[in-house]
């Protein structure tokens, strides 16, 4: 049997060889060349610590901070840094910070009262449902029109990042006034058809309702200043008016039943829902601003003066509810009182935004609100873990 060793013994010195041999032997000898040569720069390279060099067009594609947008932008949205948009991450870890869960919250004293038939008078409990009615639905509007609307059309992904963040505690906000309509025992039928049934609350959801369709309809792109603008005032209506305007007079309604030890658990999640609202109407503004300042052809006088008319047209709005909720006046409140509320709240508004204050002389009617608003002041506000439930950081409501 031969060998190679038997081969390479017994091969006579001058035996010719066919061409095909000598072909074969060239490329043999070439694709051995090849190969050692492969295996010496990968091991040389092993050695220096290096690593083949990145392709030229894959280099070029490379995120650079300075070309992020909000909207319109080019670089992938997949890529989270380089950071452009600080303040939107920042946003984002105060939002885990402040974490929380409504069934951690003590409902019994709540129950005790309700079911207690002297422990409510007619008109708070009107309120307490009135309130609940409005709410347990307005938060899923607004977390519909972040995931099904706004988020496709962000191109920054530390702003989508936060959008992820703000529409998990809108389903918390959810599950808490859920929590609060099960704990008591409430007709769950009449609380969640509230928003079809009572005209104030419908009137509030039939307002915001046109700024969604815009923005969730699949054929909406932006890229236009007409488009630009149409999701430009879909994010005023949703930062400013909404959250920063619509929540308020239920806001200050079951936070005064809360100073008078009424309703204190359900007190307590308004207080954490407050909070969150306050750093989602926050978030908005920024976000509003910084398109506003990436697109500057896009803040018209006649863009303005619609935005105008639209803060005017929610003011009217939330007073009327305010009324409905309160028609003879309770907890020391009435609805007169939230009208000058409401105009100083919008004032704030529009000048977060650029615009000029709506109404002159308007002051806070309530300005334990502000102290609400500041956990840090509240340590012993209910004698619950209002401050103390944060799972990291400083309460940051900036």
């Amino acid at each position: 049997m031969l060998s190679w060793d038997d081969e390479t013994a017994s091969a006579p010195a001058a035996r010719p060889v066919a061409p095909s041999a000598a072909v074969a032997g060239a490329v043999a000898g070439a694709v051995a060349g090849a190969v050692a040569g492969a295996v010496a720069g990968t091991v040389a390279g092993a050695v220096a610590g290096t690593e083949p060099a990145a392709d030229a067009v894959a280099v070029a594609k490379r995120v650079h901070a300075d070309d992020k947008r909000i909207i319109n932008g080019k670089t992938d949205v997949n890529q989270l840094v380089p950071f452009k948009y600080k303040w939107a991450w920042d946003k984002y870890l105060a939002g885990c910070a402040n974490h929380w869960m409504p069934q951690e919250v003590n409902m019994q004293r709540d129950i005790e009262l309700w079911k207690n038939p002297n422990g409510l008078t007619d008109d708070e409990r009107r309120l307490v449902k009135r309130n609940l009615g409005f709410f347990v639905t307005a938060d899923s509007l607004a977390a519909n029109n972040i995931v099904l609307g706004t988020y496709r059309h962000i191109t920054a992904p530390e702003c989508r990042q936060y959008l992820l963040r703000q529409a998990f505690e809108e389903a918390i906000h959810t599950h808490a006034y859920q929590y609060i309509v099960e704990s008591l025992g409430l007709d769950e039928a009449e609380i969640f058809n509230a928003y079809n049934e009572v005209k104030s609350i419908r009137d509030k959801d039939e307002f915001l309702i046109p700024f969604i369709n815009t923005l969730t309809d699949p054929a909406f792109t932006t890229g236009t200043v007409e488009n630009d603008q149409k999701l430009l005032k879909s994010l005023i209506v949703f930062a400013c008016l909404m959250e920063g305007l619509f929540f308020y007079v239920g806001f200050t309604q079951i936070l005064a039943l809360g100073r008078q030890n009424k309703m204190m658990g359900a007190a307590e999640q308004y207080q954490y829902i407050l909070r969150d609202e306050s750093m989602h109407c926050n978030f908005g503004i920024d976000l509003i601003n910084t398109i506003k300042m990436e697109n500057p052809l896009l803040w018209t006088p006649a863009f303005r003066e619609e935005i105008k008319a639209l803060f005017l047209q929610a003011v009217d709005l939330e007073y009327a509810y305010a009324e409905d909720t309160m028609p003879r006046g309770v907890l020391g409140l009435n609805a007169t009182m939230f009208k000058g509320y409401l105009r100083f709240i919008a004032n704030r508004r529009a000048q977060q935004i650029g615009l000029d204050a709506l109404f002159a002389h308007e002051e806070n009617p309530f300005p334990w609100m502000s102290e609400m608003i500041d956990l840090k002041k509240e340590r012993n506000f209910f004698e619950t873990r209002v401050t103390e439930y944060q799972t990291g950081g400083a309460l940051n409501w900036e």
